[in-house]
């Protein structure tokens, strides 16, 4: 078997193929906790987005919720923390300053949805325009109000949420071992998505909730004629959408790091919008979008420490590393491309809805 393998590695070009696939094989089930981590993120913008946009509503300011709640929710750890630190649960490192944060992070994405929904619906502005314009809100807010606390003496955050440490039982099983590691090895945010996405997924096409949202999508007013509220639904999923994206913020400041930065989403927000649309709006196929962005940073990552031997690895490291850093965002590209005509919306999505005037 590895004069095999050494066989087909010796091939010209071929061979180089071959290297990096067993490179994959081998790295990738290491680094698979951190591909969930990297994931979570964008995987809460984009279970936003399918919310959204299978109601018929266009959310392109999810970019700016994500860093409003990031922001929102460091603050509010930060200010609390003083007050109410001291007790930390064994489990997750969870104190009362980090989960009123998270609920505060959630409370401010709802907020911003709420004048999204408003803008988009009730006022029926250009959708497209009405999330630009809360993407550059967001971040020209937190950044100048950020700065002004640099200057005062607000301490540097509640602390982080830690991650669960599985049992060895578990986590040494051949074959599967890593699978657990994968899925439990993480903090109770990045674990929360995995449930939230199995419960919009079978929500959304096996609940009575989710055969409104989808008919307020693809016919409004084939819905309306039924007896569905349109602009009340439509209202309540944008904003509970905007929760989720909240979320992916809070991940950033009080999971992945204890502080914030300004633009610490750095187009996530973006990327999960290109997994809604990869994943063809449905939940699950958002979420294993994700997963295979942020499968190319960990990648990425994981080249700079253990690099592969061989022609290979002398090839990748003569690669310049911004090309690494680039490439989530140029993998995000060339899929999307691949997938143009071939995915296609919800019939009625970005289409503001009028109820006709009564007889």
């Amino acid at each position: 078997m590895t004069d095999l393998l050494q066989l087909l590695y010796d091939i010209p070009i071929v061979g180089l193929v071959f290297q990096f696939v067993a490179y994959l094989i081998t790295t990738i089930p290491v680094v698979a906790p951190i591909i969930l981590r990297v994931a979570t993120p964008i995987g809460f913008a984009a279970l936003c987005g399918v919310v959204c946009e299978r109601s018929g509503v266009v959310n392109i300011g999810i970019e700016g919720i994500m860093l409003t709640g990031a922001f929102v929710g460091w603050l509010v750890g930060a200010l609390l923390a003083p007050t109410l630190g001291g007790f930390a649960a064994p489990i997750f490192g969870l104190t009362p300053a980090l989960v009123l944060g998270v609920a505060a992070a959630i409370g401010a994405g709802m907020l911003i949805s709420l004048l999204h929904a408003w803008l988009s619906i009730s006022v029926r502005a250009d959708q497209i325009i009405s999330g630009t314009i809360i993407n550059i809100a967001a971040l020209g807010m937190t950044t100048y109000l950020y700065q002004l606390l640099q200057q005062s003496s607000l301490g540097g955050g509640a602390g982080a949420f830690r991650v669960f440490l599985p049992p060895a039982a578990l986590t040494d099983l051949p074959f599967v071992g890593w699978i657990f590691r994968t899925l439990l090895n993480q903090g109770p945010l990045t674990m929360s998505l995995i449930v939230i996405t199995v419960f919009i997924q079978v929500a959304l096409f096996r609940s009575r909730w989710g055969l409104r949202t989808r008919a307020v999508g693809e016919h409004p007013k084939a819905a309306e004629t039924v007896g569905i509220d349109v602009i009340r639904l439509r209202y309540r999923n944008v904003v509970l959408a905007g929760g989720l994206a909240a979320l992916g913020g809070a991940v950033l400041a009080m999971e992945t790091t204890s502080s914030f930065s300004s633009g610490m989403t750095a187009g996530r927000g973006f990327i999960g919008l290109a997994a809604m649309i990869v994943g063809r709006w449905t939940p699950l196929g958002a979420l294993g979008a994700a997963l295979l962005f942020a499968s190319s940073q960990a990648i990425s990552q994981a080249l700079h420490f253990v690099a592969p031997p061989g022609q290979l690895g002398e090839l990748l490291a003569s690669v310049p590393p911004q090309f690494y850093d680039a490439l989530p965002y140029l993998v995000t590209i060339v899929v999307l491309t691949g997938l143009v005509g071939r995915s296609l919306p919800p019939a009625a999505d970005g289409q503001p809805y009028q109820r006709e005037a009564a007889a």
